[in-house]
């Protein structure tokens, strides 16, 4: 069902942040999820992303991730919400987009199917099906280094001429593939790589998907309206002044740099599910460091430093 979604469209700008999810033992944590919501609402994010790469969603089953995405929506108001659909089963992926169908999204996120590599033709079929059967509209997910499947530029440009595909978070390491596609101008074009945003937005795109944005996420919103506002000195002072603190949170694997911070500001608990291990005592004690100095450089706004609560677990 090939859907208009020009309009649609406009709401894939700014800057939206990938949740971590977090955990308590076994369960998730309802409360810790609520408050990660309210904190980064409060600073003025555009919107969110549920079970992406960042939440954890390959260790999360079907029943928990509808749990994550339905406290997220109670929890959001009117911010608009996408949520992550990963897999390589096409009959299982439609299934799943179909309980999607009964939320209030703003969009599904969708990377090419990992480990089988079906080439440029069986990726853009793939996308054709879920994008017919969608209420919503796709984010296309452009990651080959975690998929396995580069998607061409000639594929993606294909990909924008269905009327149910509005963007693309844009991780394919390819500055040229990255101008072809905001010059084309089909999709909103999302920096997915948070050391991209700058460059992004400054070619032409429309936002950024940036999981450190968990870590003041009110400079985010700043250095994003500052290149609107045509601003780049300040927009470039900011980007400067956060770098450090984006290439710690990817020295070891994601989301666990970012849970080690946030259970230091009392948002969460330290806790991955396996196999994704923690963050290393010397990364984390930097990464406190890096963000001392970003405050001490941009000093946050008050009701950012917020008091700890207690968990709640949700029911999956």
């Amino acid at each position: 069902m090939a859907i208009s979604c020009s309009t649609s469209a406009a709401v894939f700008q700014g800057v939206w942040v990938p949740l971590v999810t977090p955990f308590s033992g076994a369960s998730i944590d309802g409360g810790a999820l609520r408050r990660l919501v309210r904190h980064c609402a409060a600073a003025g994010v555009d919107g969110l992303v549920v079970c992406g790469s960042t939440g954890e969603a390959a260790a999360l089953d079907d029943a928990e991730q509808l749990a994550v995405l339905d406290t997220v929506l109670d929890e959001a108001g009117g911010l608009p919400v996408v949520m992550g659909l990963a897999g390589n089963h096409q009959g299982h992926a439609l299934q799943r987009l179909a309980a999607f169908g009964t939320r209030p999204l703003a969009g599904v996120l969708v990377p090419a199917p990992y480990y089988v590599r079906p080439g440029q033709q069986g990726a853009q079929a793939y996308f054709h099906t879920l994008a017919d059967a969608s209420r919503v509209p796709l984010v296309l997910y452009d990651i080959p280094y975690r998929t396995g499947a580069t998607l061409d530029t000639d594929t993606l440009l294909a990909l924008a001429g269905h009327g149910n595909i509005a963007a693309v978070k844009d991780c394919g390491g390819s500055l040229d593939k990255t101008a072809a596609l905001i010059a084309h101008g089909g999709l909103r074009v999302m920096a997915g790589e948070d050391l991209h945003a700058l460059s992004t937005l400054c070619l032409g795109g429309s936002g950024m998907i940036a999981a450190a944005a968990h870590i003041r996420p009110d400079l985010y919103v700043a250095l994003d309206r500052a290149v609107r506002a045509r601003d780049l000195d300040t927009a470039r002072r900011l980007f400067h002044a956060l770098a450090p603190v984006i290439r710690l949170v990817f020295a070891e694997p994601n989301p666990g740099p970012l849970k080690a911070w946030l259970a230091c500001q009392g948002l969460l608990s330290d806790a991955l599910r396996p196999p994704m291990p923690p963050a290393s005592a010397a990364l984390a004690a930097r990464l406190a460091q890096a963000v001392a100095a970003l405050d001490q450089a941009f000093p946050p706004p008050a009701q950012s430093r917020l008091a700890p609560l207690p968990g709640q677990a949700v029911a999956a």
